[in-house]
């Protein structure tokens, strides 16, 4: 099958035109001095990041536009003007600081994708708290370790939520607060003796309020990200990261003024607060919601009833609704939908191929990590693609692959994907650990811990992390690409691919796969497999050995983890596992 390139269809009807800096953009960085000028700033020269995505439109002629259509996981549905979450956010910052919170303070959110969240995550902002969104399916251990090292003074949660994590929360004498939020029939249950109660809280909060004087540089959103081994980092950002979180969304997510948008990432990953808050609302758009879990009829509902027209998702999502069938979509109308774009891992070519029949349009793959804050690498809406790739670097980044003495390669050269510093969402810190930020850039450059290459025509393609490139006999082998060309297969649904090793060749190539339903392990698959594996590559790099799992490890954000793979294939120590998704 050609991967070279592919080219968006023509829709019917009237498409606006794509958002993206005319060709031959700066890449110095004066790109962002002019879009700080788009944002309308607090008096004096102060930059809150929820006066940009909610006050400055409520103050203004959008505030009765819709901005939040939530969806509950039992079929309810609330919508929220900006108007609306401009009063209850103000509401929600004077409670804390009835409760004493000053600027810098640390809330963490501990919470189901609900309004409280993103009412409380608004309001904490206005006070110049530090927001530390935490993944609802998280277990006790993880919660503690994050609240402990950021020395969290406030949670907010839930009923269902608080008890899971009851047995650590004496462990953690920094928390001085507990708020739980138990509106109505949504998990209503009695206080615990010390907890406090949003809703009587936000019942007596005054509604008149002025916005903390933060500057760009002030912290304002913290998200922990887990590495091979220890303990989950703290990557701070501040509010100036605003700048490229609106400037991404217009120019990546393509993001109009009567787009209807839904991204699906938890806001206790930085996609989920990056893209599924930040994004959207400081450009004005109407954003959804679901609370729901996943499930191919449920999510094409959402599209269909909301009429979705801008959707971000992950390649494991995608992965998961190639699994349900080319069938499922066809009983639900999606043609609302105009731009399709993922993140979390790369995006497999046979995704975007299955894709481009299913949605009539191809799926816009991007880059970047939770320390970047924002998108830096990315398919735009008005791009030619080319499956498999990272795309190319937006206005005003400058990417680089690096030899292992961190000196730039020539095109078509592998090596360290590095990031000039200097962009407006770059983490300031890891929280309590300033050596660790520092080993983070090298010769003036960040360095990424991936491994890629640059094509001639300046699109970037991801090879793996730097501790999974398999070599083989000298020879480099990209695990991601030998996954791409495993999930051809018919009868596989994932893949996961290490480097094993071996006394002759170093390491030989080794694939977990998951098969997709109505198909057995067997030897004879296997053989069948190896065989079709070994006619799309060459032997060397083809998987030597192929392992079938009922489903591979994945971190609650999607993405495989082939660290523990690896770890479990050689009876290593498994590192940190607070991300692991639950079977």
């Amino acid at each position: 099958m050609d991967y070279q390139v592919i080219r968006k269809p023509k829709t019917e009807g009237p498409q606006p035109e794509p958002q993206l800096p005319a060709p031959g953009a700066s890449c110095d960085g004066s790109i962002w001095q002019a879009l700080q000028e788009e944002l309308s700033w607090l008096p004096g020269g102060f930059l809150n990041k929820a006066h940009e995505c909610i006050d400055r439109h409520a103050l203004g002629p959008l505030a009765g536009k819709t901005a939040l259509i939530w969806e509950g996981k039992n079929g309810e549905i609330e919508t929220y003007s900006f108007a609306d979450l401009k009063r209850e956010s103000d509401k929600f910052a004077n409670v804390l600081l009835s409760l004493g919170v000053e600027k810098g303070d640390r809330l963490f959110m501990f919470m189901e994708r609900v309004p409280e969240l993103y009412i409380a995550f608004f309001g904490a902002l206005k006070v110049g708290a530090v927001v530390g969104p935490l993944f609802s399916a998280f277990g006790p251990d993880p919660v503690r370790d994050r609240l402990a090292d950021s020395g969290a003074r406030i949670l907010l949660t839930q009923p269902a939520l608080r008890r899971r994590i009851a047995e650590v929360l004496p462990d953690l004498p920094r928390i001085q607060h507990v708020i739980v939020a138990n509106k109505g029939s949504r998990d209503a249950e009695p206080l615990l003796a010390g907890d406090l109660s949003y809703e009587d809280l936000m019942s007596t909060a005054p509604v008149e309020l002025e916005i903390a004087k933060t500057n760009m540089f002030d912290h304002s959103v913290m998200h922990y990200t887990s590495g091979t081994t220890g303990k989950p980092k703290g990557a701070v950002h501040c509010h100036q990261a605003i700048i490229q979180q609106y400037a991404t969304g217009k120019w990546v997510l393509d993001l109009h003024e009567d787009d209807v948008y839904w991204c699906t990432a938890d806001p206790g990953w930085v996609t989920g607060t990056s893209y599924g808050i930040l994004a959207p609302w400081s450009n004005g758009v109407t954003q959804v919601v679901y609370e729901g879990g996943f499930k191919a009829s449920a999510w094409y509902e959402v599209i269909e009833r909301h009429k979705v027209t801008v959707w971000y998702t992950a390649p494991t999502a995608i992965r998961m609704l190639m699994k349900a069938g080319a069938e499922v979509p066809k009983h639900y109308d999606l043609s609302s939908l105009r731009h399709i774009l993922s993140v979390g891992e790369p995006l497999n070519p046979e995704a975007i191929m299955w894709g481009l029949p299913v949605f009539k349009q191809p799926i816009h793959d991007s880059w970047w990590q939770t320390e970047t804050g924002a998108i830096l690498i990315s398919n735009y809406a008005s791009m030619d693609i080319r499956p498999g790739s990272m795309g190319k670097p937006i206005p005003g980044i400058q990417a680089g692959i690096l030899d292992d003495h961190y000196n730039p390669l020539p095109a078509g050269r592998d090596g360290h994907l590095a990031i000039r510093p200097g962009w407006p969402s770059m983490f300031r810190t890891y929280w309590s650990d300033p050596e660790k930020y520092n080993s983070r850039f090298r010769k003036g450059w960040y360095i990424t811990g991936d491994r890629a290459y640059c094509d001639e025509d300046g699109y970037f393609w991801f090879l793996g992390r730097t501790d999974d490139v398999i070599n083989t006999t000298g020879h480099l082998v990209s695990p991601f690409e030998v996954e791409s060309m495993l999930l051809e297969h018919p009868a596989v649904a994932e893949a996961g691919v290490i480097g094993k090793p071996d006394p002759l060749a170093m390491e030989v190539v080794k694939a977990f796969v998951a098969l997709k339903d109505g198909y057995e392990p067997s030897d004879q698959l296997r053989r069948e497999i190896t065989g079709f594996a070994r006619k799309k590559m060459a032997a060397l790099v083809a998987p030597r050995e192929i392992e079938f799992l009922p489903s591979l490890p994945k971190t609650r954000s999607g993405k495989i983890m082939r660290r523990l793979l690896k770890a479990r294939e050689l009876g290593l120590p498994e590192g940190d596992t607070s991300t692991l998704e639950e079977d």
